[in-house]
């Protein structure tokens, strides 16, 4: 079981993309049994909110529910609950280091570094373009989702 978890500033918008979008995407491959896939935020400004508006539409002009999902804050104990703590930009890496205690065993990761295009995923939230961050997720958890499958397939020839 592979234990994933997506953070972004308030987890309204990026965060639950990518949480969705690789759920999605495992349920493709037929892989949902092996995948534990959830999403946090770093600030405490949205904490029960919905998934914002306009994300959740996009979402829905893929096919994509989001139904239920309500912002929650990164905990220390996420730290020790999951295998990848995945965040959308340098800022939330930062900020997952402080809540986190550090990063002793190499979890915390930035979602593009699993690209050929390193960098932030779009913030949405200031830019208003919606569909930037959209391909910026679906490339991010596509690449992540093949470097996954990649290592287990070399575990398992073993």
């Amino acid at each position: 079981m592979t234990r994933i978890l997506f953070v972004c500033h308030g987890n309204i918008c990026r965060s639950p993309m990518a949480e969705f979008v690789m759920k999605d995407l495992v349920k493709q491959a037929g892989l949902e049994g092996q995948f534990q896939i959830a999403s946090a935020a770093t600030s405490t400004e949205e904490i029960g909110n919905p998934v914002y508006p306009p994300a959740r539409r996009k979402l829905a002009e893929h096919g994509i529910s989001c139904a239920g999902k309500t912002a929650r804050q990164l905990t220390r104990a996420d730290y020790a609950r999951y295998d990848l703590l995945i965040g959308m930009d340098r800022a939330n890496i930062r900020n997952m280091n402080r809540i986190c205690g550090g990063d002793p065993e190499g979890k915390i990761k930035l979602l593009l570094d699993f690209m050929d295009r390193p960098g932030d995923v779009a913030d949405p939230w200031y830019t208003g373009n919606f569909d930037t961050t959209w391909r910026d997720v679906l490339e991010g958890c596509q690449k992540l989702l093949e470097r996954i499958s990649n290592l287990s397939a070399g575990r398992n020839q073993r």
